[in-house]
């Protein structure tokens, strides 16, 4: 009887069977921070492209700032600020209309 010496060091190195992960603890799991689409913030300001809400900030400066910067690479776009204690939305200019 003749064994293939290659198949031999194949299933040695199987071990019987693939591998199972173990399960992930809670401590393993990463945190994170998911902001949903679907909800209207109620604190903060929010930026709005083209009617739907993007991104969330702590001040009107930072939300005008990032959308300026949005505007300025995509003049296509319509962008808005979001007041969310105030619930009114400020339309952001281009440099050159404003």
């Amino acid at each position: 009887m003749i064994v293939c010496l290659e198949f031999v060091v194949k299933l040695s190195r199987n071990n019987g069977g693939p591998k199972t992960k173990r399960p992930q603890q809670i401590d393993d799991v990463p945190v994170r921070n998911i902001q949903r689409a679907d909800m209207i913030p109620t604190t903060g300001f929010a930026m709005v492209v083209d009617g739907k809400m993007k991104t969330n900030f702590e001040d009107n400066a930072s939300a005008t700032k990032a959308g300026s910067e949005l505007l300025a690479r995509f003049p296509m776009l319509q962008i808005e600020v979001y007041d969310a204690s105030a619930g009114t939305r400020s339309k952001i200019q281009t440099e050159k209309s404003a």
